[in-house]
């Protein structure tokens, strides 16, 4: 019976990582004489100085899947073991596991198998009875399979702090082609019930219904469309389901079949460059219209998409430090959100000289050439596109992220974004491990790997078994990302 256990975790464990919609701030459900809490002592909510992190069970309830979309890896004709956890099974699993510290959450997943509402309600079950009958209030992020009955979405509404609905493919031309048994109606369709929900329930993060909100995910290189396509979907998803947060998985290759590209490599600059190009949508002010037009279908390798936006905007600048509007400050490629407000409070005072900006935290090397300070130019060159695109170009930091393979993505930050509803986490899964994106400040984060290797066994039910082998399955690897773009 242990073998069997450890079986499926790693099993299942191992098929729930190529999904990167794991986010769990926002969530304000409180431990009212139950077990666990997602609010103050919850999931990823907060980060220690000493890089401790609160970790997710980011598994599948079952990998038998009737449904046949290529890229992935639990599609119907994949010849790979199955396995599936009945809804009690893995609700007494996520309480072994978080009563050992293991863990203090779940990131619940599954295969279709038989139906969308067969899936959808193993799912919900095993929610309720970690809700109702085991009163575990620590957080829960389910994902909702297209195509479920509304009352059961419903139910995982009420159950769940955060519900996914994955995209997974920009356009209806790729669903057709690559993911035969979704449509782009029955991704949506959950999206615009869940969000008519919450909004009926009032809205806000106290709200009972779903209250860390929804998000999404989109798999990058697995088809044609370029990055304008991608941004302008994410930019209106935002705008008319109101999601937390958009997530990019470059596309990993992981079966064989002759509709999916052949990559050397998983495009991981591509995916750089749609999180810093979102994190723009999100925070800075930007539209996807403007990022990229009709003459460019791409974010440049070369440099991020603030100093792509700036360099195709030459005629707007330098801009003078000490009299520009919050709006513009926060366009300066260099100066962040948190700068920016501290250049409108400093300013007050005084003007702010060069070294004045490095003190607040802009990062100067890089605004130098794009401000003026008191009328004083300090760019080492003119406001020449080809000569900055040179001397801006961070090609080779992109060579180097892409030679150490997806432990970090860099946007060369170092401080946090303050915006509302900014903390954000993506347990984001690649083929050397899984990526951290976070707008919390930190310097280090250990991954529940770190933690689980203290242990040298784990009880489930009255039998026990080697934890050892389900380190390789679990085991995270994190690179926090803060600070100014």
């Amino acid at each position: 019976m242990a073998m069997e256990a450890e079986r499926k975790i790693q099993i299942l464990a191992d098929a729930a990582k190529y999904d990167v919609s794991c986010s769990s701030s926002g969530s304000r459900r409180r431990n009212s004489g139950g077990t666990g809490n997602a609010c103050f002592a919850g999931i990823c909510h907060s980060w220690a100085d000493d890089g401790r992190c609160i970790s997710l069970l980011k598994i599948l309830q079952s990998n038998v899947c009737t449904y046949n979309c290529l890229y992935c890896v639990n599609r119907k004709d994949n010849d790979i073991p199955r396995a599936s956890f009945s809804p009690r099974e893995l609700a007494e699993l996520t309480m072994n596991f978080y009563k050992r510290n293991y863990i203090e959450g779940l990131f619940l997943s599954s295969g279709v198998c038989g139906n969308a509402d067969n899936a959808m309600e193993k799912m919900v079950e095993t929610a309720r009875i970690l809700r109702q009958e085991m009163h575990f209030c620590g957080y829960i992020h389910m994902k909702a399979i297209p195509g479920a009955n509304s009352a059961l979405l419903d139910q995982a509404g009420f159950l769940a702090d955060r519900i996914s609905v994955n995209v997974e493919l920009p356009s209806n031309h790729a669903l057709a082609l690559l993911a035969p048994d979704k449509t782009r109606e029955s991704i949506l369709k959950p999206m615009h019930y869940l969000e008519n929900r919450r909004q009926e329930q009032g809205g806000g993060r106290k709200n009972p219904f779903i209250p860390a909100g929804q998000s999404t995910q989109m798999i990058i290189g697995a088809s044609p469309e370029n990055d304008r396509q991608i941004i302008t979907l994410a930019d209106s998803l935002y705008r008319r389901y109101a999601l937390k947060r958009v997530y990019y998985s470059a596309y990993i290759p992981v079966v064989q079949d002759n509709r999916l590209p052949t990559l050397a490599a998983p495009p991981l600059w591509r995916e750089n460059r749609l999180y810093q190009a979102d994190w723009l949508l999100r925070f800075y002010g930007f539209q996807a219209d403007e990022l990229l037009d009709g003459s460019e279908g791409s974010f440049s390798p070369n440099y991020d998409p603030k100093i792509q936006w700036a360099l195709n905007h030459l005629h707007l600048f330098p801009l003078e430090i000490n009299k520009a509007p919050y709006e513009m400050l926060l366009r300066i490629p260099g100066v962040g959100v948190r700068s920016a407000k501290r250049i409108l409070t400093a300013r007050r005072a005084h003007s702010l000289s060069y070294e004045d900006l490095g003190k607040i935290g802009v990062v100067v090397k890089r605004a130098r050439h794009f401000i003026t300070c008191s009328g004083k130019y300090a760019g080492s060159h003119p406001l020449r596109q080809d000569i900055l695109a040179q001397v801006l170009s961070n090609h080779r930091q992109d060579d180097n992220l892409l030679a150490a393979g997806p432990s970090q993505m860099s946007f060369d930050f170092h401080e946090s974004f303050a915006a509302p509803d900014a903390p954000e986490l993506s347990l984001h899964p690649s083929s050397g491990g899984q990526k951290f994106l976070s707008n919390d400040s930190a310097t280090s984060v250990r991954g529940l790997g770190g933690t689980a290797s203290l242990f040298s066994s784990l009880s489930v039910g009255m039998s026990r078994f080697d934890w050892n082998p389900i380190v390789n399955t679990l085991d995270t690897q994190y690179s926090v990302i803060t600070g100014d773009i």
